[in-house]
């Protein structure tokens, strides 16, 4: 829901965006659960997965990766001004409205992306499970596909191998365990 010069999309800028992507595309993004996207998007022929983190974890790798790894982040030059990290955590989940800095709580800024939990049409994931239930869940992902009719061209367990190769979790640069140590 950002922009490239970091102000706010409109709704219509979403789903403007939504609609313009071609059929067959696989497509990611943090989008909200308005009515305009769950009509979009919950059809049918559509697949749609919901992958969401334990927001604990979320927040450690969020402050790190403002702190530490991405000088440009709106919050780094702050967070870097307070004593420790615990500090920086507490903004993080409570936000802040000072002196031209802003940056919502964390239970605004999941409000409505989590009201996903709540459609029909959406396999809801944890990305935990992902992780530590990696077949379960990926091959509940095949199935979500299948179930509109499309047959995966592949073997299933070729198409799972390909899928398990895809999670690279070491690569990322904000994946971290709940501790803050990278996972």
């Amino acid at each position: 829901m950002i922009k490239k010069d970091g102000g706010r999309r409109t709704d219509a800028e979403v789903a403007a965006d939504l609609r313009s992507i071609p059929e067959g595309v696989i497509g990611w993004g943090y989008i909200e659960a308005n009515p305009v996207n769950v009509q979009y998007l919950c059809r049918p022929d559509r697949v749609n997965y919901f992958i969401f983190r334990d927001p604990r974890d979320m927040l450690v790798s969020q402050v790190f990766f403002a702190t530490d790894m991405h000088e440009e982040h709106g919050m780094h030059a702050y967070y870097k001004s307070l004593p420790d990290f615990g500090a920086r955590l507490n903004v993080a989940i409570t936000g802040i409205d000072n002196d031209g800095l802003k940056m919502v709580s964390v239970k605004q800024r999941y409000e409505s992306v989590f009201q996903w939990l709540e459609q029909p049409r959406v396999l809801c994931i944890r990305f935990e499970d992902l992780i530590n239930n990696r077949d379960m869940t990926l091959n509940a992902m095949l199935d979500e596909v299948e179930k509109t009719g499309y047959l995966i061209p592949t073997p299933r367990e070729k198409a799972l191998a390909t899928l398990v190769d895809a999670i690279q979790p070491r690569k990322s640069h904000t994946f971290r365990s709940g501790d803050g140590r990278l996972a």
